[in-house]
């Protein structure tokens, strides 16, 4: 783990203490929670095919019907 100096607001690290306290764990462990849960939010690290917009591939040949049969078609 590496150690870091961060320079915050009274308010804000007493904020930080305070939620330690009532948690019963550290400002540190709250902060360090507080920085992976950034990272995970702002800094993607793996991408899911959700994230992307759907590709326009061109226009639809035909509706599908009830008997279509997707799998045959893309293998066939």
């Amino acid at each position: 783990m590496k150690t870091i100096t961060i320079h915050v607001t009274e308010d804000t690290y007493a904020a930080f203490q305070e939620r330690a306290r009532m948690c019963g764990a550290s400002a540190s462990e709250l902060i360090r929670d507080a920085m992976s849960e950034y990272v995970e939010r702002h800094f993607p690290t793996g991408a899911s095919i959700f994230d992307h917009a759907p590709a326009d591939v061109g226009k639809v040949l035909r509706p599908l019907g009830a008997d279509d049969d997707l799998l045959e078609e893309m293998l066939g």
